[in-house]
């Protein structure tokens, strides 16, 4: 049986007295596409941290790719890849300049796509990244991730900034790039429409658990409703 391509167990979190992550559990077979839903706050960020270890939970175990979370060796750290929320790049660089630092750290790095994707995006390559609208940030967040083609890629709210154009482009280029058996991709939202035009499955978390996790058409033909219907009445549901 293929390891799955992250692995969440039992996972805790708490900050002070707050419990974001109550005992979580997830696992998600190499080769999809996961859609994580939740509400604002629900704690998607913290999942989506822990799993990477980027912070460390209380209890539980994390994994991805069949190596501890924690300790991911650096071999590992090159077939993920991550865009994160809240984006923080070296600001005073020119986009080109950005785009060929980052390169000379993967040796996968896809020339060809990267220049692909700063034409389809209008990329301004002679502007510092510091002049970019936040939409224009997210983009070039999104391109740094996918042109080292991660095995595993994993996205926080990748499509919240980006105009109606940018964000058909990128769904599309998620489409393109999750090939059956060759690339995982997990990425949070709360736009259920974003989730069915790409996910092949959804994960629903609320109260710091995953309330369901399965295949997108299960959960239509469960609840004979469309997806936020379904989203709606699990998070109402006491």
């Amino acid at each position: 049986m293929n390891q799955p391509a992250i692995e969440l167990r039992g996972i805790v979190k708490s900050y002070g007295k707050k419990e974001v992550l109550t005992g979580l559990d997830l696992s998600v077979p190499k080769g999809s596409v996961v859609g994580l839903l939740g509400t604002n706050g629900a704690g998607k960020t913290t999942m989506i941290k822990c799993a990477l270890g980027l912070i460390r939970p209380q209890a539980g175990e994390a994994r991805l790719l069949g190596e501890p979370s924690w300790t991911l060796s650096a071999e590992a750290k090159m077939r993920i890849g991550y865009v994160p929320q809240v984006i923080n790049l070296y600001r005073w660089m020119k986009i080109r300049h950005l785009l060929d630092y980052t390169s000379a750290f993967y040796t996968n790095w896809n020339h060809d796509l990267a220049a692909r994707l700063t034409e389809q995006w209008s990329m301004p390559l002679e502007d510092r990244v510091d002049t970019l609208s936040v939409g224009q940030l997210q983009r070039l967040a999104i391109m740094l991730a996918l042109s080292y083609e991660p095995e595993l890629l994993i996205l926080d709210e990748p499509a919240a900034s980006l105009d109606p154009l940018a964000r058909r482009q990128f769904l599309q280029m998620i489409i393109d790039l999750a090939e059956p058996e060759k690339r995982t991709v997990l990425f949070s939202t709360h736009i259920t429409s974003d989730l069915e035009h790409v996910a092949d499955r959804v994960a629903i978390l609320k109260s710091g658990r995953i309330v369901w996790h399965g295949l997108l058409e299960d959960l239509k033909e469960q609840t004979r409703v469309n997806l936020e219907e379904s989203f709606l009445e699990m998070h109402n549901e006491q």
